[in-house]
């Protein structure tokens, strides 16, 4: 198909879920429901796809964290590249480029985010306009239905949409998502009051979240109270925001998910959380699905400097609201 856009560049978001994760994973929502409670964060995933040049000799390149080329899509090794482009025709030579404000695996969303950002750009190039909703609903189907990975949807609904947001998922598979519309003053008093450190350790999702659908029957009552949880975050929230009441909900909802599987966390990240609330952090968690990743704490602002001492083997990383989801930053027409 000709496109009526040559030249695509796409921001979308990372996102830090409060709580209720792995409430989205099917073998849990279909009994009943899910729900988190998230947001997306002023870290974002850039797409780019432009006509590829002849002089390359082929039909496909890629550049992300490293660089491939092929000449029909089966030949892509970039799982992720490589069915968007089965799901959304556009004709080849193609270059797709991406870069990202954070590292990969990190527990932020960010496969979900490039899953997002590329349908849409993909979609973009073919002069198509769609909808937050529609998006999340394919970048999902990539990664669940086709790729098979064992995760659930709230990744993908927090990058296209963006901003803070309660998401329930329904027994029959539909996703209901609630923007939390509040004033900017309470928005910037939950950013103020958080504080994100990167541990350095990288991993895969994938082996953590199959023990936790391994184990979903025998952690009802852990998962239960952890979707609850976001309901509760939800009101903190809207009520005005007492830090104590947040921080305390997430050291709950952390002790909670430590006994969904047994690679969540480990002594390194155990240490880092203990020390962090010696120095004065009222509750956190590790984001993502375990084992790695961003470090996330809640503190009076007069504790900030104590927790970074004491976590000073480790980096900060300021973050801060973004209302926005997934967007067409570039479009270049023919």
């Amino acid at each position: 198909m000709t496109p009526n856009g040559k030249f695509i560049t796409t921001r979308t978001p990372l996102r830090v879920s409060f709580a209720g994760g792995g409430t989205d994973l099917p073998e849990f929502y279909e009994k009943g429901y899910g729900a988190v409670f998230s947001t997306a964060i002023d870290k974002h995933l850039y797409v780019t796809v432009k006509p590829l040049s002849p002089i390359y000799g082929t039909n496909y390149r890629l550049n992300y964290s490293q660089s491939e080329q092929a000449d029909c899509i089966d030949d892509i090794e970039n799982a992720i590249a490589r069915e968007c482009l089965r799901l959304v025709d556009v004709e080849p030579p193609i270059y797709i480029g991406t870069v990202a404000d954070l590292p990969a695996f990190s527990g932020l969303g960010s496969s979900s985010s490039f899953a997002v950002g590329l349908l849409h750009a993909l979609h973009a190039y073919r002069g198509e306009r769609i909808s937050s909703g529609h998006i999340a609903e394919e970048a999902a189907h990539v990664e669940i239905e086709v790729l098979k990975r064992p995760m659930g949807k709230q990744d993908h609904f927090a990058a296209a949409f963006g901003g803070l947001n309660y998401i329930r998922f329904r027994n029959d598979g539909g996703v209901s998502i609630e923007p939390q519309n509040i004033d900017a003053g309470k928005v910037a008093k939950l950013f103020d009051n958080v504080l994100l450190f990167w541990t350095g350790l990288h991993r895969d999702s994938s082996e953590v979240l199959c023990e936790q659908r391994q184990n979903v029957d025998d952690r009802t009552d852990e998962l239960e109270a952890m979707r609850d949880q976001a309901m509760s975050l939800r009101d903190v929230v809207s009520n005005g925001f007492c830090i104590k009441q947040f921080g305390t909900l997430l050291d709950e909802g952390w002790a909670l998910k430590q006994k969904l599987a047994s690679s969540i966390t480990n002594d390194r990240i155990s240490g880092w959380y203990r020390r962090a609330k010696e120095a004065g952090a009222i509750g956190g968690k590790l984001c993502g699905a375990g084992g790695g990743g961003f470090l996330l704490f809640v503190a009076e602002q007069d504790r900030h400097d104590h927790i970074r001492d004491a976590l000073s083997d480790l980096t900060g990383v300021d973050i801060g609201y973004e209302p926005q989801g997934s967007s067409v930053l570039v479009t270049v027409a023919d």
